[in-house]
């Protein structure tokens, strides 16, 4: 049985993070919906959450800025308790061919995609390690494990979050911690606006790309009491096109 606290879902304003948290919210988890700008959204998300009788916190805060995602956590454990669930959902793309990138494009990525990652983590592992029990779930991608050009940045960024789930599950499992990611593909949503679906749609099996929804089922297992034998892997999410 869990025990009593909370899950956080960073950037859960819309969009897949949107998804996760109101999957989550449906799993009885009391959660904390995280947005850096978008107010208007984050404030949608848990009028849906709560219509549907869920529990929700409004958390603002940049997940790359350290002040912020003590705040958020402080904010977060106030309310309902510790987290014991966590999706490190965040992410921000600027794209470009690695000779034209610039250090801010490079930096931005690499803060909020890896760094806040990190910083929300090593926050997250202080009140689960005393619980003996949580579940982490990284939200990585497909070009974290395949390459696309133009995403140097971003795809680093993913790749060392992979990197970063498991060795983090290793140095957790025998507290009850299980920490994993999942991967998507060409998913539809807002960040993903502007890449050439068309390209990676005939490169995709399954002909079409994913929903929200599904990848927010995926994390849903991995968040849960069943997945507590389930720690430092990757699911992709992805239609078949890592296979």
């Amino acid at each position: 049985m869990r025990p009593e606290g909370a899950a956080l879902v960073t950037g859960s304003s819309r969009g897949l993070g949107a998804a996760i948290v109101r999957a989550l919210a449906s799993d009885g988890w009391p959660v904390g919906v995280n947005f850096s700008r978008d107010r208007e959204g984050a404030v949608g998300v848990i009028a849906e959450i709560e219509g549907a009788h869920g529990q929700a916190a409004l958390v603002q805060g940049d997940i790359s800025d350290a002040a912020d995602v003590e705040r958020v956590f402080a904010e977060l454990e106030r309310r309902f308790g510790p987290v014991l669930t966590l999706v490190n959902n965040a992410g921000v793309r600027a794209d470009g061919l690695a000779p034209q990138l610039e250090d801010v494009q490079w930096d931005q990525v690499l803060a909020v995609n890896l760094s806040g990652a990190f910083r929300a983590t090593r926050r997250a592992l202080k009140g689960m390690l005393r619980a003996r029990y949580g579940r982490i779930v990284n939200v990585a991608s497909v070009v974290g494990v395949r390459a696309n050009p133009g995403q140097a940045n971003y795809a680093a960024s993913k790749a060392g979050l992979i990197g970063f789930t498991r060795t983090v599950a290793a140095e957790v499992a025998r507290r009850g911690v299980t920490v994993n990611a999942v991967a998507p593909g060409l998913v539809n949503t807002e960040l993903t606006a502007g890449i050439d679906a068309e390209r990676l749609l005939a490169a995709v099996p399954a002909r079409r790309a994913g929903t929200p929804e599904e990848v927010a089922a995926c994390v849903r297992f991995l968040a849960s009491e069943q997945a507590s034998y389930v720690t430092g892997t990757t699911l992709t999410v992805d239609g078949g096109l890592t296979a």
